[in-house]
């Protein structure tokens, strides 16, 4: 089959098409041809080595973590799907690989692609949906009334999260670019903040909780935006010890997480608020929780471009560029 590889880290290096041999399927798995792949952050700094410390991955290595495609087999053990079956899913950490024309997907983690969706929007849907689920969903217990900051209102998390807060009864503020106000603004969001003019810690005060997508000096003034209790749940970093435990890191790796969130966790426990990293976990059955809000109309994905599968380098940079205005997609078939 066709594939998308990492062949070696770092920035500059291109993903290459390469002749791999179809992937092995586990009694747990289901064979999925792959009809479109999501592209995601989380891709290009993979390719970037910016995770060989938790993500020890074997290159060469294909690339991809989200797809929507249709059943062609099942392992021995699986019923809860059969070939011809239209699916979606967020792939398991070491069992990656929608950049590709087949890929074996955990039962566990697969679910029915929303009818009203096409498969290039279901491929979408899955990293950035779980992400904000687990996030605002399980981690903040986001309730009714509750405000919520919610950083760069365009991307792909932004576009979700502000979707779901408003679906859950909560405020949501958010910062965007000029252009892009009026846009965000249809999503639901209730405030929104240019970050070419306004600083936003000057703006936004005593809000529950902050879903941090950006880099550390953002970080560090989202803290002073929550009220006392509130909670920043970030998802760019810094990984901090509760995550190391989670991922049983060996003994060197949780000292460099706990040196890496050190400042900010002091700076959090200083203002009396709460700071957690959030690494998102594959989930079929949380998907299957996101799929009626989608298929209601209560959630609508949004994609900004669709490249078709040869130009996958060209699309893992685009959403490098920071430019996408929702998500990123690859049409494999």
């Amino acid at each position: 089959m066709k594939a998308f590889t990492v062949d070696r880290y770092g920035k500059k290096s291109a993903l290459r098409l390469a002749d791999m041999p179809m992937p092995e399927l586990r009694d747990d798995e289901v064979l999925v041809q792959v009809h479109a792949a999501g592209v995601n952050p989380l891709d290009y700094k993979i390719r970037n080595g910016e995770f060989k410390l938790f993500l020890p991955y074997k290159l060469p290595l294909i690339l991809g973590h989200d797809v929507a495609g249709e059943v062609v087999e099942v392992g021995r053990d699986v019923r809860l799907f059969k070939p011809g079956d239209e699916v979606y899913s967020r792939l398991d950490d070491f069992r990656i690989g929608a950049f590709a024309e087949f890929v074996s997907v955990k039962e566990a983690s697969l679910a029915l692609k929303p009818k009203n969706l096409t498969m290039e929007e279901a491929a979408s849907v899955p990293l950035v949906a779980l992400t904000v689920w687990q996030a605002l969903v399980e981690k903040a217990k986001l309730k009714k009334g509750q405000k919520v900051f919610i950083q760069a209102g365009s991307g792909g998390v932004g576009v979700f999260a502000i979707q779901l807060a408003k679906h859950l009864g909560a405020t949501a503020a958010t910062t965007t670019s000029t252009g892009n106000m009026a846009w965000v603004k249809s999503l639901g969001a209730d405030v929104l903040i240019d970050y070419k003019k306004d600083d936003f810690e000057k703006v936004l005060s005593g809000y529950d909780v902050v879903l941090n997508s950006q880099n550390g000096e953002t970080l560090e003034r989202s803290l002073r935006v929550l009220k006392p209790g509130g909670k920043l749940i970030s998802i760019s970093g810094p990984p901090d010890p509760a995550f190391a435990e989670e991922i049983k890191a060996p003994w060197l790796v949780k000292q460099v997480m706990r040196a890496l969130s050190f400042r900010t966790r002091r700076k959090a426990k200083r203002l009396n608020v709460e700071f957690s990293f959030l690494f998102m976990k594959a989930s079929g059955s949380q998907l299957r929780q996101i799929t009626p809000l989608i298929e209601s109309g209560a959630i609508r994905p949004v994609v900004d471009k669709v490249f078709p599968f040869e130009s996958t380098n060209q699309a893992l940079a685009y959403v490098e560029s920071g430019r996408a205005k929702g998500k990123v997609v690859i049409k494999v078939r």
